[in-house]
């Protein structure tokens, strides 16, 4: 196959439009093409997206989007930001590509953002769905080619308008029996197709749907009053694939201490120059091990041995797991949090410290690497 018909060529599916076609995309160069999650860039629709419509620029929203897209080597800038934030920071027009878990989850997560997006409407390329999605606007020239250039047919539908929030929320898309966030917490597993939840001061109540988590509620509540209508809510794996392996990143430099709190990660990596990561929580320390993986930055994970399986749990070389025994991870990792070098010191000089003061207190194992 030669490199025209390559660049229309879906991972899925066989193109039918002429390369002539496939050059009057001039209003498709001028957006920006906002990605979320991993699965558009696991399955390969992100590279395809970005050769067939070429936007001006790819945004990517989303922490384990951002270990996929960097994996991927595609051209792209990251926010930390939900994608209705980023969409609307964005000076340019922009659109929306996405890959739901399922279409209908593709589909409910398209109209929760353009529920917060308001102004134009919403263009959202759901691959799940194989659509060109039109929330609360008209189709335009735009919208037309984008669909001849993908094969998708352009669908219109209206978002409600996002509500006040009145203590109460759905998370709808949901499978039984995979995990609930909220928030980056999970915090127990659907029973059915919807969670409903509602905030009562500072706690959360699962009303329906869910079978609870105690400890991730407890979790949440030590973190600060949640607003359940603008909360980060999910459910169902945050990635399905492992990730690459990458170069060591360091071996001496800051160790920093990660506390049921993995999707800040990047914010908290920053630039730095970071040898490691001591993590509290076994939904954390998987999700920071997936990424360390992929950055080459290994981690000391402090877990009781509770994951929800929420990532394919694969850790930099170097790295440790710390498993409780007759203590709580979490006491266990307020202990070590004192210990933790604030300036520069050398990983292993680091995590044999650690070793030594949890003594007894843990079975020491060696976590898989990519």
């Amino acid at each position: 196959m030669n490199k025209k018909d390559d660049t229309a060529t879906h991972p899925c599916q066989v193109r039918t439009d002429t390369p002539g076609d496939r050059t009057k995309n001039s209003d498709i160069r001028q957006m920006v093409m906002v990605l979320h999650g991993p699965e558009v860039f696991d399955s390969g629709n992100a590279e395809w997206l970005s050769r067939v419509l070429a936007p001006k620029k790819i945004v990517v929203a989303g922490v384990m989007a951002r270990a996929a897209a960097e994996e991927s080597g595609l051209p792209c800038e990251f926010m930390s930001v939900p994608p209705s934030v980023a969409i609307r920071m964005l000076e340019a027009p922009s659109f929306l590509a996405n890959e739901g878990k399922t279409p209908e989850s593709g589909r409910i997560f398209g109209e929760i953002v353009a529920s917060r997006v308001g102004g134009e409407g919403l263009i959202q390329v759901e691959c799940a769905r194989r659509e060109v999605i039109c929330w609360n606007r008209k189709p335009d020239a735009a919208v037309h080619k984008i669909s001849g250039l993908t094969g998708y047919p352009v669908v219109e539908r209206m978002a409600p308008a996002l509500m006040p929030d009145e203590g109460y929320r759905t998370i709808r898309g949901c499978l039984p029996g995979e995990a609930v966030f909220v928030n980056g917490v999970v915090i127990g597993t659907a029973t059915g197709r919807e969670v409903v939840i509602r905030s009562e001061g500072e706690k959360i109540i699962p009303l329906s749907g869910l079978q609870v988590k105690d400890h991730g509620l407890e979790k949440l509540e030590r973190a600060g009053p949640v607003d359940v209508s603008r909360a980060w809510c999910k459910s169902g794996r945050l990635r399905s694939k492992g990730p690459l392996a990458g170069p060591r990143h360091a071996i001496v430099g800051k160790v920093i201490f990660v506390d049921h709190c993995g999707h800040h990660l990047y914010r908290m990596i920053g630039n730095g120059n970071i040898c490691g990561m001591v993590t509290v929580g076994d939904d954390t320390t998987a999700v920071c091990g997936h990424i360390g993986a992929h950055l080459g930055i290994p981690i000391l994970g402090i877990v009781d041995g509770d994951s929800d399986n929420i990532v394919p749990e694969r850790y930099a070389k170097g790295s440790i797991l710390a498993v409780a025994q007759g203590i709580s991870d979490d006491e266990l990792g307020r202990e070590v949090a004192g210990i933790v070098p604030e300036g520069e010191a050398s990983w292993e000089e680091c995590t044999a410290r650690i070793i030594a003061h949890i003594g007894d207190r843990a079975v020491i194992r060696k976590p898989p690497e990519p």
